[in-house]
């Protein structure tokens, strides 16, 4: 029995996977691998990419970025002789995990997606990791919002003077959920430029519909209803009041556009100098009929020279009322206010005319001044248009390199 028990206990345990991975585990092999050229390759297998937003007026766009990622590390492989499983699963916080940056990123966050790497028997690791970023990004918005544009996403490893952590992107990139608010990501390419770069070229456009119909179109609408406000009378103030509301229902817009857009900037919106020249027409519009209902009173800017004269003729009205309402008792003074009456007529009769005469000129001038603004828009039309079609815009959104590392020999970035 004895005999028995002794035999049973120098008898040795085969080790199953976990106790595989828990071997490897104990190693705490927290560190990079160390190659005798200091270079860690990794190999990114594949990408999912997806805009989460897009800050129009920063100009910043928000990503979700899943790696799906391999490399090896020859510490945790193991013989196939002691050991005859292929893989293992070892936990994320126990091995050393590539970082990934992003070169023009404002902010990155990156997390495993899951807790889990498997491990081949060959010391290759499989992961994948999920990068939250935010990016700094110029887009030619001149045409805003007819707007097609790309996003340069620059995703490296590291690199310091003799050790390199070299990414291997493969082609294998797929877009997921394309759109997002008015923009809309078309197309994510694996772009590698003259200097051996490797970065995600993010094509986006922008789907016109609500910038058209919350800015475009209203600014259109009160132009018009500006030039149709013509057609009603200055005298007694209606125009002026309907002129006055169409400014301010558009300095309302003009406030709309200055927070949804960016007012500096390389290529800013074509859309604020539009709204600047609508702004200007409209409040020369407002300041034309106000100078036409003055002049529809009195030929005169001068409103003390207005009063003087009223004053004239209220007194020569009160001093024939007075004469034609003392004068009586015989035949010449009879005689006389007659003619007090006939010339007092003949005043009215004058003053009439010359109203007449006001307000005829100040409608001739409405005319000129309802033409005037016609041509004005007619050839602002056709001057917006030209400029639209022009490619007079440019912007350089891989500016965030700095080229001066490419000259140092020290320094290497390693891209493929």
């Amino acid at each position: 029995m004895t005999a028995s028990f002794a035999g049973t206990n120098s008898t040795e345990t085969p080790c199953d996977r976990r106790c595989l991975a828990n071997s490897r585990v104990q190693k705490e092999l927290f560190s990079a691998p160390q190659s005798d050229n200091c270079t860690i390759i990794v190999n990114i297998t594949s990408i999912q990419y997806e805009t989460l937003s897009f800050d129009t007026k920063d100009m910043k766009m928000t990503s979700r970025i899943k790696v799906n990622m391999l490399w090896n590390d020859p510490d945790l492989g193991w013989m196939q002789e002691k050991y005859k499983y292929p893989t293992i699963v070892l936990p994320v916080d126990k091995i050393w995990i590539p970082l990934i940056v992003l070169d023009n990123a404002i902010e990155t966050t990156m997390e495993p997606y899951t807790n889990d790497v498997q491990v081949r028997r060959d010391g290759t690791v499989v992961h994948s990791v999920v990068l939250f970023t935010m990016v700094s990004c110029e887009i030619n918005l001149f045409n805003y919002p007819f707007v097609m544009g790309s996003c340069p996403v620059a995703i490296n490893g590291w690199s310091q003077k003799t050790c390199a952590l070299t990414l291997q992107i493969a082609d294998n990139v797929t877009l997921v959920a394309g759109s997002r608010g008015e923009w809309q990501t078309m197309d994510v390419i694996k772009t590698v430029d003259s200097s051996n770069r490797v970065y995600l070229q993010v094509a986006l456009s922008i789907n016109p519909f609500g910038a058209v119909v919350t800015l475009i179109l209203p600014s259109g609408l009160v132009l018009l209803a500006d030039l149709v406000s013509f057609a009603l009378p200055f005298e007694g103030g209606e125009r002026n009041s309907f002129k006055v509301t169409l400014v301010l229902s558009f300095t309302m817009f003009l406030l709309i556009l200055n927070e949804h857009l960016p007012s500096s900037g390389n290529c800013s919106p074509l859309l604020h100098y539009h709204f600047s020249f609508c702004l200007v027409c409209l409040v020369m519009s407002t300041l034309a009929s106000i100078v036409l209902t003055r002049l529809s009173v009195d030929n005169s800017f001068l409103l003390c020279r207005r009063s003087a004269k009223t004053q004239h003729d209220n007194l020569d009205q009160e001093k024939d009322a007075g004469v034609i309402a003392t004068q009586s008792g015989n035949l010449a003074s009879e005689m006389a206010s007659l003619q007090k009456i006939v010339n007092f007529l003949e005043n009215m009769d004058k003053g009439e005319k010359e109203a007449r005469s006001k307000v005829a000129f100040a409608y001739l001038l409405d005319k000129f001044c309802f033409g005037f603004f016609i041509i004005i828009y007619i050839i602002y039309a056709i001057i917006l248009i030209s400029i639209t079609r022009a490619d007079i815009c440019k912007v350089n959104n891989l500016d965030f390199w700095d080229d001066s590392h490419h000259k140092d020999d020290n320094f290497d970035y390693s891209y493929t």
